[in-house]
């Protein structure tokens, strides 16, 4: 019961989260406004993450995991609830930060209660690893919900917005499973005071594998919302696709994170964390080295489906197949390292730094769509590709002196 309501309860998150790219997308064609305009809702969403983790992380142990994510999912329910009737862009992104609030609340809640669900690394590990893929099922599931939702003959209509109803619901249900749960407070080795418990988390980030540890998870989730938020408009003004198939084709995208990382789980019961991480940011490389000139000068033909989709759109949400597992994993190795008690300080830092990185790759990924077109834009991300690899090689040394709990 209680990995069903960690389950349900990411995977509702996973369509809301992630239904970022969409709703920029809409915005554009349903609020006339410009890309950097929209790209900000991915600030509103990861800053909130940011702020709240920062802020109640280390006290959420204290006042339970239940009631944090209890508390995260009604913030939710009501948002979406009065969503479709304010029907403004204002409040689009009063909703993503509502969203971003909650899923800090449940996040920390949901990394806390694996930890206590598996004794050893390995198996901290898979089940991280089936949880993230469950989030990407989610994330899967949005793009097809939110198209289902769009008016193919007119994009500008507000018809989108009812989806919201739909959501609210589904929210609600989750809310009832996880009051049902027989989730467990966390368990520590003595009583704290708030304060402490804040100063706790901070003094985690002083620790050279932690400050390693951030900057990766900062570069990944650059890498990752810098493509994904972006990746519906590359298909509709880059590759020339519909509205409806270019929000539908970017599933693609999720169904390549989700098979990635429900596979990761198996292959890492059987090969070493480093060297399999390594060989997924060379593939993230060479699929965008391989795929992005095929986008150019498509935009031309006519594109009514898929059928008529040219091989490019098909290709680069490919690169979410070798960079899936990376974000699991590393937090796996992270988490394993410590003891329990620490598991939701540190998932608050987790959560910071990757809000960070999803606010900064969208945003930067807007401006530079804006400035000088979305292929120059997914070219850059190259870049940190490249940093991570430097990040990892010292994030695998400074782990490497440290003992995990468990089996290797």
């Amino acid at each position: 019961m209680v990995i069903a309501a960690v389950a349900i309860s990411y995977y509702v998150f996973a369509i809301l989260l992630n239904s970022v790219g969409t709703v920029i997308l809409q915005s554009i064609n349903s609020f006339d406004i410009s890309k950097p305009e929209a790209s900000t809702l991915e600030g509103f969403k990861d800053l909130s993450i940011a702020i709240v983790s920062f802020l109640v992380a280390s006290s959420i142990p204290r006042v339970g995991y239940k009631l944090s994510m209890l508390l995260g999912l009604a913030l939710v329910a009501v948002a979406c609830a009065l969503t479709p009737s304010i029907a403004s862009f204002w409040f689009i992104k009063v909703l993503f930060a509502c969203i971003g609030t909650a899923f800090a609340l449940v996040k920390v809640s949901v990394y806390a209660i694996i930890g206590q669900l598996s004794s050893t690394t390995k198996a901290h590990s898979s089940l991280m690893n089936t949880i993230e893929g469950i989030f990407m099922l989610g994330v899967l599931s949005g793009y097809w919900v939110f198209a289902g939702f769009i008016d193919p003959n007119n994009d500008a209509s507000l018809s989108w917005l009812n989806v919201y109803y739909l959501l609210a619901a589904l929210v609600g249900f989750t809310l009832i499973v996880v009051a049902l749960a027989p989730i467990k407070p966390v368990e520590k080795a003595q009583s704290e005071g708030l304060a402490s418990e804040f100063f706790s988390m901070l003094k985690l980030a002083y620790k050279p594998l932690v400050l390693v540890f951030i900057f990766s998870i900062f570069l990944y989730v650059l890498i990752e919302q810098g493509i994904g938020s972006w990746l519906p408009t590359f298909n509709k003004e880059v590759l020339g696709l519909p509205t409806q198939v270019s929000i539908q084709i970017t599933s693609i995208f999720a169904i390549a994170l989700a098979v990635g990382r429900l596979t990761a789980g198996a292959v890492l019961t059987r090969m070493n964390w480093y060297p399999f991480l390594n060989i997924c940011l060379a593939g993230m490389a060479t699929v965008m080295l391989l795929s992005l000139p095929l986008a150019e000068n498509v935009a031309d033909s006519t594109i009514a489906s898929w059928a008529d989709a040219p091989i490019a759109a098909f290709l680069i949400p490919l690169i979410g197949l070798m960079m899936a597992p990376i974000y699991p994993v590393l937090n796996s190795v992270m988490l394993s390292a410590l003891p329990q008690h620490q598991h939701a300080p540190m998932t608050g830092l987790i959560v910071v730094f990757s809000a960070l990185g999803g606010t900064t790759g969208s945003i930067v990924t807007g401006f530079i769509f804006d400035a000088v077109g979305g292929q120059q834009a997914f070219y850059l991300s190259l870049i940190p590709i490249g940093a991570l690899v430097v990040t990892l090689f010292f994030f695998k040394r400074a782990s490497s002196s440290l003992s995990p709990k468990g089996a290797q």
